[in-house]
C-alpha cells in the first residue's frame, strides 16, 4: 500500500464531479445521454483526477499511461464479445430465430406467469452457459419480444430476464466471474459455489415470489394483441421450427464449454446461413439495391445484418420497432463508453484515489456485520468508479483479504461477499460494462429496469443479513466473535 495517498475528501472530488456532470448530461440529453454526453462527463472527470494527482501529489503521467494500458488490455475480449453480440442480435432476428420463438412463445406463455417463467428460464440457460451476457442476448431478447406481445411492461420483463440471468451466472461453475471470485481469494471453486447458496438461494426465492405476485395482476385477455403479433410475424418471416436448430446447436457448444466469444460468433454464422435459406426475401429487402444480382443482394443484405441497422417492414409500426436491430454498429456507443469508463477507473487507481477512500472504510470495521457490509459496499462502489465487474471483484478481494485473515474469518466469506456485491450490482450501473451491454441488447435503459432487478438488489442485502445473523459464518478458535 502507498503512504502518499490523497486525503479521502480530495480523492472523492473526481467522483463528485462525475456525479454532477452525469446529472447535467441526463437532464440535457435524456435517453440520448449514452450517445456522447456521458463519455464527455467521464473524460472530464478523468482530467480532474489526473490534474489533482499530478499537481498536488506528484504522480507521474507514466503511471496513468501504464494503468490505462493494463486496464484497456484486459477489456479487449469484452469489446470483441460486444461486437459478436451485435452480429448475433442482427442475425438471430433476420434469420427468423427470435421471431419464431416469439411466435410460439406468446401462444404458450400466460401473462400471469410470464415474469416468473422468464426469470426461471433465464436462470437455467445462464446456469448451463455460465454467461449472463449470452443468455440476455439470445433467449432474453426473445422473451422481451414476447412481453411486448403480452402487453407486459418492458421494465418488469427486463428485470425478470436480468434477475434470472445473473442468478445462473453467479452459481455456474462455468462463469468467469465465479471462477475469478474464488481464485482471487484462494477458495476452491465448488466450495465457493456451495457457500454462496446460503445467500443466493434465499434472494432468488424472494425474487420469484415478487415476480409471481406481480404477474397475478396482469390481464389475461390479450388474444387480439397476440393475434396481431402472430399474424404480422407469419406474414413477414418464414416461421419454421427448423430455425430453432441454431439455438440447439448453440446449446451444444455451451455444454461442451466452448468459450463465450467463439459460441457467439459461430451462432451468428449459423444464423446467417439460416437467413440465406429461409429468409432470402428479407436479405434482399435489407440490401435495398435493385441493381444488384440476386446473389450479390443476398451477400450485401447478410453483411448489413451483421454490421448495421436493419429495419424489416411488417406492416405494423410496433412490430417494426420490435424486430429492428443495430448489428455491430449498434454496439459502438457502448464500446466508446466502456473505454471512457475504464480509463476513468484506471486513473482513479493510479492516482491512489480508490485506495484512499477504501482505507477509510476498512479502518472503521469493528464487527462481522460491519466487515461484510463494508465489503459489499466496496464492491458496489468499485462498480460505480471503475466501470467493470472484473476489476471490482479483484480489487475488493485484494483490499479485504488481509482484514478477513487478521480477524480470523474463512476466505470463502470474502469470496462470497465479493460476488454477492460486485458481480450482481454491475448491471445496475448505467456506465458499467454490464449495465451498458444489457441496456443496449434489450433496448431498455438501465435506470428503467433497475428497480425491477430484484435479485440484483436483494443479493448484497441478503449477504449482509446472513452476516448479522451469523448463519454458517465461523472464526478460528480464540478470536472473539462480534456481530
Amino acid at each position: 500500500m502507498r503512504n502518499d495517498l490523497p486525503h479521502p475528501l480530495i480523492a472523492a472530488i473526481p467522483l463528485a464531479v462525475l456525479i454532477v456532470l452525469l446529472a447535467v448530461v441526463i437532464m440535457l440529453f435524456g435517453s440520448d445521454s449514452l450517445s456522447g454526453g456521458s463519455q464527455v462527463a467521464l473524460l472530464m472527470s478523468l482530467a480532474v483526477c489526473v490534474f489533482i494527482s499530478m499537481v498536488f501529489y506528484r504522480v507521474p503521467w507514466k503511471a496513468f499511461e501504464q494503468q490505462m494500458t493494463r486496464t484497456l488490455g484486459g477489456v479487449a475480449v469484452t469489446v470483441l464479445i460486444l461486437l459478436a453480440v451485435g452480429m448475433l442480435s442482427g442475425s438471430w432476428m433476420v434469420s427468423g430465430i427470435v421471431p419464431t420463438l416469439i411466435y410460439y412463445g406468446v401462444q404458450l406463455l400466460s401473462p400471469q406467469f410470464f415474469l416468473v417463467s422468464a426469470c426461471i428460464i433465464c436462470a437455467l440457460v445462464s446456469l448451463l452457459s455460465g454467461s449472463s451476457w449470452t443468455t440476455v442476448a439470445t433467449i432474453g431478447v426473445a422473451l422481451l419480444g414476447i412481453s411486448h406481445a403480452l402487453d407486459i411492461s418492458e421494465a418488469w420483463a427486463a428485470g425478470a430476464i436480468i434477475s434470472g440471468a445473473y442468478f445462473g451466472d453467479k452459481m455456474s461453475p462455468l462463469s468467469d466471474t465465479t471462477i475469478l471470485a474464488s481464485s482471487s481469494t484462494g477458495v476452491d471453486l465448488f466450495t465457493h459455489i456451495r457457500y454462496m447458496m446460503y445467500t443466493t438461494v434465499p434472494a432468488f426465492v424472494l425474487t420469484l415470489i415478487i415476480f409471481f405476485i406481480a404477474g397475478l395482476g396482469q390481464a389475461a385477455d390479450n388474444a387480439v394483441h397476440v393475434s396481431q403479433y402472430t399474424e404480422g410475424l407469419a406474414a413477414t418471416y418464414h416461421i419454421s421450427l427448423w430455425t430453432l436448430l441454431v439455438p440447439v446447436l448453440t446449446a451444444v457448444l455451451i455444454a461442451r464449454r466452448v468459450p463465450s466469444l467463439i459460441v457467439l460468433f459461430l451462432s451468428a454464422l449459423m444464423a446467417g446461413v439460416t437467413a440465406l435459406i429461409l429468409q432470402p426475401h428479407l436479405l434482399t429487402q435489407i440490401a435495398a439495391d435493385a441493381s444488384l444480382a440476386p446473389a450479390a443482394a443476398l451477400a450485401k443484405g447478410l453483411t448489413v445484418t451483421y454490421y448495421g441497422a436493419t429495419a424489416v417492414q411488417t406492416g405494423s409500426a410496433e412490430l417494426n420497432e420490435l424486430v429492428s436491430t443495430g448489428g455491430m454498429a449498434g454496439m459502438l456507443n457502448t464500446i466508446w463508453l466502456i473505454i471512457c469508463a475504464m480509463c476513468f477507473g484506471a486513473a482513479m487507481v493510479a492516482g491512489g484515489m480508490i485506495e484512499s477512500i477504501t482505507r477509510v472504510v476498512i479502518s472503521r470495521v469493528r464487527s462481522r456485520g460491519g466487515l461484510v457490509a463494508s465489503t459489499a459496499g466496496t464492491g458496489l462502489f468499485l462498480n460505480v468508479t471503475t466501470g467493470d465487474q472484473f476489476i471490482s471483484i479483484v480489487l475488493t478481494a485484494n483490499m479485504f483479504q488481509s482484514v478477513y485473515s487478521h480477524q480470523g474469518y474463512e476466505p470463502r466469506l470474502l469470496s462470497r461477499t465479493a460476488e454477492d456485491s460486485a458481480t450482481v450490482t454491475s448491471v445496475l450501473v448505467p456506465w458499467n460494462t454490464c449495465g451498458l451491454t444489457q441496456s443496449t441488447v434489450l433496448g431498455v435503459p438501465t435506470v428503467v429496469y433497475l428497480p425491477y432487478c430484484f435479485f440484483n438488489i436483494l443479493s448484497p442485502l441478503m449477504t449482509i443479513v446472513v452476516a448479522l445473523l451469523g448463519w454458517k459464518i465461523y472464526r478460528r478458535r480464540g478470536i472473539e466473535e462480534t456481530v
